[in-house]
């Protein structure tokens, strides 16, 4: 009987190996999203739509402005059609969730490369570097980021910004907000007495609104990339993308563009 049960063991094994290393059925890999989108005819793209000149919706209801073009001029390269672009809305904190998820392709929306970001997401090559800076109301005595301890801070949920003041200026008062449109109301209203995030974003508010002033000071360089899901399957993607960044700065787009939003 000992005998019979080791060769019964013996039998299950050699039939469990058998089963997993040659009947078993091969492990599934994620379909390629670079196929997926030329099958599909269309880049389905993330981006802020109250982020200008970045993104935003015209009087028309049509997503314009610096990222948008960028990613319009992706889709001229991956599909040869510029207008083959679906946008959608996304905010500083469920832009990652919705290109980890597949949900979307890419997301382009002033995304910071950092090293815990891309732990779980992949980027492209910077297409754009920032500084983070503060914005004040221009009647404020509050001329560096050594006179905000104690003050009410303004920031952008997601956003890098958010934790570069935790350790910049411990002391002061964080507040966060879901957009920049309603982080830029509290400033006027009093409620905040900065608001920090990229310049190049600030910058808008100074340009539409004199009652505020950016101050000269950067306390950051900030390199934007477009986002993407992690993985084997964006590889191609990914590749593509860079050789059209790649393009667009050879041939000054990149240039124009930034002229033309006046960044």
């Amino acid at each position: 009987m000992k005998k019979l049960g080791i060769i019964l063991t013996l039998i299950f094994l050699v039939l469990t190996a058998f089963y997993f290393f040659v009947l078993a059925p091969e492990k599934y890999e994620e379909p390629d999203l670079y196929e997926q989108i030329l099958k599909r005819g269309k880049l389905r793209v993330g981006i802020n739509t109250d982020s200008k000149p970045f993104g935003f919706y015209d009087e028309d209801w049509e997503v314009q402005g610096y990222d948008a073009d960028l990613a319009r001029y992706i889709a001229q390269y991956i599909l040869k059609n510029p207008n083959a672009v679906d946008f959608f809305p996304v905010t500083p904190a469920n832009r990652m969730m919705k290109v980890s998820t597949g949900e979307l392709d890419i997301v382009v929306a002033t995304v910071t490369i950092t090293p815990q970001r891309e732990q779980i997401i992949d980027f492209s090559i910077p297409y754009d570097y920032a500084g983070q800076a503060l914005l004040v109301k221009s009647s404020s005595k509050i001329n560096s980021i050594a006179d905000l301890a104690g003050q009410n801070v303004g920031v952008v949920y997601g956003t890098t910004a958010e934790k570069n003041m935790l350790n910049l200026v411990p002391d002061a008062n964080i507040i966060g907000f879901r957009n920049y449109r309603t982080a830029f109301e509290a400033l006027k209203a009093g409620k905040i007495n900065a608001l920090t995030s990229d310049d190049t974003i600030l910058s808008r508010f100074v340009f539409e609104d004199k009652s505020v002033r950016l101050l000269p000071k950067r306390y950051s360089r900030e390199p934007y990339g477009i986002a993407m899901r992690q993985g084997k399957s964006t590889q191609k993607l990914r590749e593509n993308i860079n050789f059209a960044i790649k393009d667009m700065k050879r041939k000054n787009i990149l240039l124009r563009l930034r002229r033309k939003w006046e960044l």
